[in-house]
C-alpha cells in the first residue's frame, strides 16, 4: 500500500466561466482557489490551454500563470498544459523562461500534443494541418529540454530568458502516445483521467516499463489527475457535480456554453446514450463527503500507485468549489500511513 499521506496533491484549473458571469470574475475565482490551495498545503496548481471556449478562461495560460504567481507566495504554478503544437517552441520558452525569472523554482511546463480546439481554431492560430507537424512534436519537446538545461553552450537560437532556466518539464497524455515518449525521455508524466480514464492503468504500465533515467529524473515520477467534487453531505455534492455533468452534455452536443448551475435532475437533461458517454468520460471521479472521498482516494491510489494525485473541480458556487477543495484535502489526511 503506498504511503498516502505523504503523496502530493495538486490543483488542475481550467478557469471555467459559469453561466452568467464574465471572464474577469473566472479570473477573481482562480485566484481565490490558489491563494486558498497554497493555505491548504497543495503543491501545485496548473492551468490548461484551450481555445475558442465560451467556458473556458485559460486562453493565455502563461500570462494567468503569472498572475497567479504573483498573488502567492510558494505554491508552485505552472500549465497543465501547453498545448505545443499550437506554438513555436522557441516562444514558450521565453515565456516560461521569463515565468521562471521572475518567480524562481515555482513554475511547472507541462506540455501536450493535443490541439485543445477545432479546426477552425487551429487554422487562426496558424498552426498547419498536415501530419508531419505532429511528428515534429518529440523534437520541439528535445529542444526546450535542450534550451532550459543549457545542453548546447552556443545555440544558433538562444531563447532570452529561457535559456539554461531549468524549467521542469512534463508530458501530458491521455492515450499511449505521451507515456511512452515521456518514458524514453526520462520526464515526469501526468495522465488525464479526468476526462479520459480509459488507457490510464495501461498508460502508467508503459510509463514505468519502458522508463529511462535521465539527468532530470532518476525514476518514473506519474501524476493521475481525477475529479473531486466534495461537500458536508453526499446529496450536495452529488448535486454540485451536475454541473460538470451537463458541461460534458453540452461538448458532445457541440455546445460551446459557459459552466451551468447544477440542477435537481440529470434525467432531464441527458439522454440514455449521453448518459453512458458522460459517465465513462468522468468515471474517475469522487463524489460525496470528505469520508467518501478519503475511501475513493484510497482505492484510486492502491489501483494506480500514483506519485501525484492532480485534483479537477469544475463547480459553479464559489464558495462551495473552495469548500470542495478544502475538503479534498481534509479527506487526504484521513487516510492512513
Amino acid at each position: 500500500m503506498p504511503n498516502t499521506t505523504a503523496i502530493p496533491f495538486s490543483v488542475l484549473d481550467l478557469a471555467p466561466i459559469p453561466q452568467n458571469a464574465d471572464v474577469q470574475h473566472a479570473f477573481q475565482r482562480s485566484r481565490d482557489l490558489a491563494q486558498r490551495a497554497e493555505k491548504l498545503g497543495y503543491h501545485r496548481y496548473w492551468l490548461a490551454e484551450h481555445h475558442n471556449m465560451t467556458g473556458i478562461a485559460s486562453a493565455a495560460t502563461s500570462v494567468l500563470i503569472g498572475h497567479l504567481a504573483a498573488h502567492t507566495q510558494t505554491l508552485r504554478l505552472g500549465a497543465g498544459g501547453i498545448m505545443l503544437p499550437n506554438h513555436a517552441p522557441l516562444i514558450i520558452a521565453e515565456q516560461f523562461g521569463t515565468l521562471e525569472a521572475l518567480y524562481p523554482g515555482r513554475i511547472d511546463l507541462g506540455i501536450g500534443r493535443a490541439p485543445g480546439s477545432d479546426r477552425r481554431t487551429m487554422m487562426a492560430l496558424r498552426r498547419h494541418m498536415h501530419q508531419p507537424e505532429a511528428d515534429n512534436f518529440p523534437h520541439d519537446v528535445a529542444q526546450l529540454v535542450e534550451w532550459f538545461d543549457a545542453l548546447d553552450p552556443q545555440p544558433a537560437v538562444r531563447p532570452v530568458p529561457g535559456y539554461g532556466a531549468r524549467v521542469p518539464v512534463w508530458l501530458l497524455g491521455s492515450s499511449l502516445y505521451s507515456a511512452q515518449l515521456a518514458a524514453q525521455m526520462g520526464l515526469p508524466f501526468a495522465f488525464a483521467s479526468h476526462f479520459a480514464p480509459d488507457m490510464l492503468l495501461q498508460a502508467l504500465a508503459m510509463y514505468r516499463s519502458q522508463f529511462r533515467p535521465s539527468e532530470r529524473l532518476e525514476k518514473p515520477y506519474a501524476t493521475v489527475c481525477i475529479n473531486i467534487v466534495a461537500a458536508d453531505t453526499r446529496r450536495e455534492a452529488e448535486y454540485l457535480f451536475t454541473s460538470m455533468q451537463q458541461a460534458f452534455v453540452k461538448l458532445r452536443r457541440g455546445e460551446n456554453n459557459q459552466l451551468p448551475p447544477p440542477c435537481g435532475n440529470m434525467a432531464d437533461i441527458w439522454s440514455h446514450a449521453e448518459q453512458y458517454g458522460v459517465e465513462q468520460a468522468l468515471s474517475m471521479s469522487l463524489v460525496g463527503d470528505k469520508v467518501q472521498i478519503a475511501h475513493g482516494l484510497q482505492a484510486v491510489l492502491n489501483e494506480t500507485a500514483a506519485d501525484e494525485i492532480m485534483v479537477n473541480g469544475q463547480i459553479f458556487d464559489d464558495e462551495a468549489r473552495l469548500r470542495s477543495f478544502e475538503l479534498a484535502m481534509q479527506a487526504r489526511e484521513m487516510l492512513l500511513d
